[in-house]
């Protein structure tokens, strides 16, 4: 049997950041620092949420707009006991509403290129394969570039 937990989204506070910070370092080889996060909390608060779980942050996204009309998913986490739960997705299809209603015509994100777990959850919520970008990561690893028309 498994027990799925109900969750709520909400865009970010600051008391959140170090819950975030946490997810990060779990989930990626090359966390943002606590630093970055604030900074794109300030920058990008009503594109920046967070799923929460007894009042407890489990995943995190982080949104752009930028030149207009493209937006960007600058990142996503969802804490490693919480996932398969319909979390990522959910919080995806809000920040790309979200994107939608500030003029947002394109959805773009980078992906690690052996992150296929990863690339097959885009490809599942529309995002298509566009380009790889060597040596993109800190690590010097190949990211996919996809997008997703609007």
């Amino acid at each position: 049997m498994v027990t799925v937990a109900m969750f709520r989204l909400r865009e970010v506070r600051e008391a959140d950041l170090n819950e975030i910070l946490e997810i990060e370092y779990r989930c990626f080889p090359d966390p943002y620092p606590l630093s970055l996060l604030h900074r794109l909390m300030m920058i990008h608060r009503d594109t920046f949420l967070v799923a929460e779980v007894e009042k407890r942050v489990v995943g995190y996204v982080i949104g752009a707009l930028r030149w207009g009309n493209t937006g960007h998913i600058l990142a996503i986490g969802v804490s490693p006991e919480h996932r398969r739960q319909g979390i990522g997705k959910a919080m995806m299809a809000e920040v790309i509403r979200r994107l939608g209603v500030k003029g947002a015509r394109l959805i773009r994100l980078e992906v690690r290129k052996s992150n296929i777990p990863a690339q097959m959850f885009y490809h599942s919520l529309g995002f298509k394969k566009m380009e790889e970008i060597p040596y993109y990561y800190e690590d010097g690893e190949t990211a996919i570039a996809m997008e997703m028309e609007l």
